[in-house]
């Protein structure tokens, strides 16, 4: 099988890809609290693991390398397109950056990325005037940027399956449930009333349908 454009040991494209995506998220998060850099810290393991896998080193499809060869024999398992396992595994034909989870990906991705300026924009205007975010999409869910960081590490799984990133998934968003409650303990105790009001108007991750909170 011949291998004349090899989609791997790309590692300038994985320290690029890489430096792109976590200087693009930190520019909309700006971590400043301990809780916030582990947020991030979180999410930029994440990221890095899933651009070493695909342009560094393939290691989901060297461990997949012997079924994936058996049932698709005309795969060639070192070309970049073979690394989108869902188009794979979907029986997609054609080039794969064209099909629809791939496609989906996008939206993940760019919404996540505009509810994080926008979640942010509001948390840091809230936090200089010491008061309690409730306007903009923290009208609608109480944790908007968990909700983004997890729609962002979502639109990557659609675009780009790995064993190491679907195990990391599961954790991350259980990490940031986490987080979001002790967050939330914090909130109460500071600001009393006012915080349980707003959240039992406001849901935590999922916003309401049909039945829009009203900003504080």
């Amino acid at each position: 099988m011949s291998h004349d454009q090899p989609g791997y040991g790309l590692w300038m494209l994985v320290i690029l890809n890489s430096a792109i995506f976590l200087m693009f998220a930190f520019s909309f998060f700006k971590p400043q609290t301990g809780r916030d850099w582990r947020t991030f810290g979180a999410f930029a393991a994440f990221v890095v693991a899933l651009f070493v896998e695909m342009y560094g080193f393939p290691l989901t499809i060297y461990l997949m390398s012997g079924w994936l060869q058996t049932k698709y024999p005309s795969l060639d398992l070192m070309s970049h397109n073979s690394g989108h396992l869902w188009s794979t595994l979907l029986g997609e034909k054609g080039d794969p950056h064209f099909g629809v989870l791939h496609i989906a990906s996008y939206v993940f991705l760019g919404l996540g990325f505009y509810l994080l300026s926008a979640a942010w924009n509001v948390l840091y205007h809230a936090q200089r005037a010491n008061r309690l975010a409730t306007t903009g999409p923290y009208a609608r869910i109480r944790h908007p940027q968990y909700v983004a960081f997890v729609m962002i590490l979502l639109g990557f799984l659609l675009q780009w399956p790995t064993l190491l990133t679907l195990v990391m998934f599961p954790i991350l968003v259980a990490m940031y449930g986490r987080l979001a409650v002790t967050e939330e303990r914090e909130m109460r105790e500071r600001f009393g009333a006012e915080f349980d009001s707003y959240a039992a108007r406001t849901p935590r991750f999922v916003p309401a349908l049909g039945n829009r909170a009203s900003a504080a």
